[in-house]
């Protein structure tokens, strides 16, 4: 569970930085392989690693391999990608992570 990750995404529904869209939305929406090589290339691997709940510690933080359970599209919070997250989460047995991607959902539609 990466806890700086559940921060940003936190803050930043808070902040109004959240899209509301629907489930099945997120394969749309999702950065693609070269948004995210833009992404790291101007804003670093820490940046990178705080939009994804999960870190593997076994992996290179430098390695996207490291970081899974996306949740936004590295402006906001997307409700679809939180969604596909937690269900990747449970399916897995990711408990800690599903348990905080129900309380972001809650988060984001109570505002």
């Amino acid at each position: 569970m990466n806890q700086a990750a559940f921060r940003h995404a936190r803050t930043l529904v808070r902040d109004g930085r959240v899209v509301k869209d629907e489930q099945g939305d997120w394969s749309e929406a999702e950065p693609t392989p070269d948004e995210e090589n833009a992404f790291i290339e101007r804003e670093g691997w820490k940046a990178y690693g705080r939009w994804h709940l999960g870190c593997d510690g076994r992996e290179s933080e430098e390695t996207k391999q490291a970081y899974s359970f996306p949740f936004g599209d590295f402006r906001k919070v997307h409700r679809s990608g939180v969604i596909a997250a937690e269900s990747r989460a449970g399916q897995h047995g990711h408990l800690e992570i599903r348990d905080a991607l129900k309380a972001l959902l809650r988060l984001i539609d109570e505002v």
